[in-house]
């Protein structure tokens, strides 16, 4: 792997780059979304197995629909298996899972917290493994993903790994696994940060003398245009702030506020992020 962070093209996704044979355990909403994606990107149904004992309606009909076998009886070892349950789920479904993993298999977890460490010690015949952290927008094929793979992956399958990941959006190859929990800490948990700004804008505008639903609405927009702004534009973040902000105006007497040194919102995400990454530590095990 290289010495630092990359991205892999995602111009093409070559048939070569798709698995014969995927089973994915765990459909829940991010399992859910990474499927949809994966069908986008030309993977076969057919091809597709899903393991989910709670499976929603929503995810039935899709099967149905699309040929993917659903809670098959004796599933026979996958070229890739990925692992979208909860990490406290991990230890009761191990050896069912452990079942699915053939000496060649992928296995590709989205486990915050559970090292590649901890999946082996469940699941002893898993030797190629990628651990991923993607986020909410992956739901919509916006999503951040950040990967590492262990040493016994190989570019072929890294190459498989990546199509799968990037159909639901950006993904950085990380040079160590331990910059998992960063990465689930800043965009992994992101999304909720993002959203907690818009709930608390809303709720000033408000405070303000908006009415209520205006000023949701309005919040709603103003954040869902700056971030698609800032997907479309090739400046910076801080360029783009400091283009909406006059010198002695009403931007900057707000921002005079936010960036407070200390206590502003530069400390206060720092913390929330550290105490994230911490506690994806602690889920370790």
């Amino acid at each position: 792997m290289s010495d630092k962070a990359e991205s892999l093209p995602s111009s093409s996704h070559p048939s070569s780059s798709l698995p014969s044979s995927l089973i994915l355990v765990g459909a829940g909403k991010m399992g859910g979304a990474m499927l949809e994606g994966w069908l986008s990107v030309g993977v076969k149904g057919s091809d597709i197995s899903v393991i989910d004992p709670r499976v929603s309606d929503e995810m039935r009909a899709l099967c149905q629909g699309r040929g993917i076998a659903l809670n098959p009886e004796r599933p026979d070892p996958a070229e890739v298996v990925v692992l979208g349950i909860k990490p406290q789920a991990l230890d009761s479904a191990a050896p069912a899972i452990a079942m699915l993993v053939g000496p060649r298999t992928l296995l590709v977890s989205i486990l915050a917290g559970k090292t590649i460490g901890d999946l082996r010690s469940r699941i002893p015949g898993a030797r190629a493994v990628v651990r991923a952290m993607p986020n909410l927008p992956a739901s919509i094929g916006r999503g951040a993903t950040g990967a590492a793979a262990s040493v016994e992956v190989s570019a072929d399958q890294r190459a498989m790994a990546d199509t799968l990941l990037r159909s639901n959006g950006v993904v950085e190859w990380l040079p160590s696994e331990e910059l998992i929990d960063a990465v689930t800490a800043m965009s992994g948990g992101g999304p909720a940060y993002v959203f907690l700004l818009a709930e608390h804008l809303a709720a000033a505008g408000a405070a303000a003398g908006l009415p209520e639903d205006v000023a949701r609405r309005l919040a709603r927009a103003t954040v869902a245009g700056a971030g698609e702004l800032l997907a479309r534009s090739e400046l910076p973040p801080e360029t783009l702030r400091e283009n909406v902000t006059s010198p002695g105006g009403t931007t900057a007497a707000a921002l005079a506020v936010l960036m407070a040194e200390p206590g502003g919102v530069k400390d206060l995400v720092k913390e929330a992020v550290l105490a994230a990454q911490r506690r994806a530590g602690e889920l370790a095990g």
